[in-house]
């Protein structure tokens, strides 16, 4: 088994994490030229030279939920790909989604504003009714948190590539749904992959389909948003809020207008971090299904990119 994790220097956790459930794999940390006949990898965020050297590979694990940057890369023609269903990010979306919600719903920043002035004011909660959240994918991730809006009787509207109907929300589906669906939220949740059909999605035309004073969340990939789109409505305030997780680049350059917006808040990738503990025990379940020749839990579907 051969590991990869550019984000980290020492590979000492995952190996722990690993070996604990799978006692009796050889792990081999890769090191650029060293010679392997692994079949199976664990990476995120791999150099193309890893595939270039290891043709023989037959799965690849990415050690995250998104799978763009690694389908970008030419693979071993013969190799099945692999993606953590969760690896408790979902909850964590959960927590950060609902932080959001409830600081914008509650007006929590202009209470800080207030404080810092020495006011005591009160005013009016804004009708629930009139806050929906709506959640732009509806997947494992997005399907967590909408039971974590849920608890707060929120309304809730979703949307997906093909029709899906979940208990206690509105579904739309589909291109032709797309506009119907942003028209009904206050509180715009990204949760989509990203693939060739999702980049760019969210452009001027779609996210002005939102009702003004909405807001925005980013939790997936930062290429989903046209950015000069959102700046311009943000500006004008037809969006009154955005909290990005996710920039279309990373690390954000500094100067970039993110850095200063009042109506922006911004994480750097944080809001669904991956459990090394729980990603392991997702290798060693797919390992058994494969070893029996059953489904393979969380294959990506090439074509889908997702």
């Amino acid at each position: 088994m051969l590991l990869h994790d550019a984000s980290e220097a020492r590979p000492d956790g995952w190996l722990g994490a690993l070996r604990a459930v799978l006692p009796q794999a050889d792990i081999t940390v890769w090191q650029a030229g060293l010679p392997s006949d692994c079949e199976v990898a664990l990476v995120w965020n791999p150099p193309q030279q890893l595939f270039d050297e290891q043709p023989q590979l037959r799965l690849i694990f990415n050690l995250g939920a998104g799978v763009d940057q690694l389908l970008a890369l030419r693979l071993p023609p013969h190799a099945k790909v692999l993606r953590l269903q969760d690896a408790g990010m979902a909850v964590q979306m959960a927590e950060y989604v609902c932080h959001a919600l409830i600081r914008w719903y509650r007006e929590l920043d202009r209470y800080g504003a207030q404080q810092a002035q020495g006011q005591w004011l009160r005013h009016p909660l804004q009708p629930r009714a009139d806050f929906t959240v709506g959640l732009l994918g509806l997947g494992v991730l997005g399907q967590r948190v909408a039971r974590a809006v849920q608890a707060f009787e929120f309304p809730l509207a979703g949307w997906s590539r093909t029709p899906r109907q979940l208990d206690g929300m509105r579904c739309f589906a589909g291109a032709a749904g797309l506009d119907a669906f942003l028209a009904t939220t206050r509180m715009l949740v990204c949760l989509l992959p990203l693939t060739p059909q999702t980049r760019g999605l969210l452009n001027h035309e779609r996210l002005s389909r939102l009702p003004r004073g909405s807001y925005l969340i980013n939790i997936a990939r930062g290429a989903l948003v046209v950015e000069d789109a959102l700046r311009a409505l943000l500006d004008s305030g037809h969006i009154a809020g955005a909290a990005l997780d996710v920039m279309a680049e990373e690390p954000l350059p500094a100067g970039h207008w993110m850095w200063t917006h009042p109506r922006v808040v911004l994480t750097p990738h944080i809001s669904g971090m991956t459990r090394r503990d729980a990603a392991a025990a997702q290798v060693a379940q797919a390992l058994q299904a494969h070893a029996a020749g059953a489904p393979l839990p969380g294959q990506v579907d090439l074509a889908r990119g997702y």
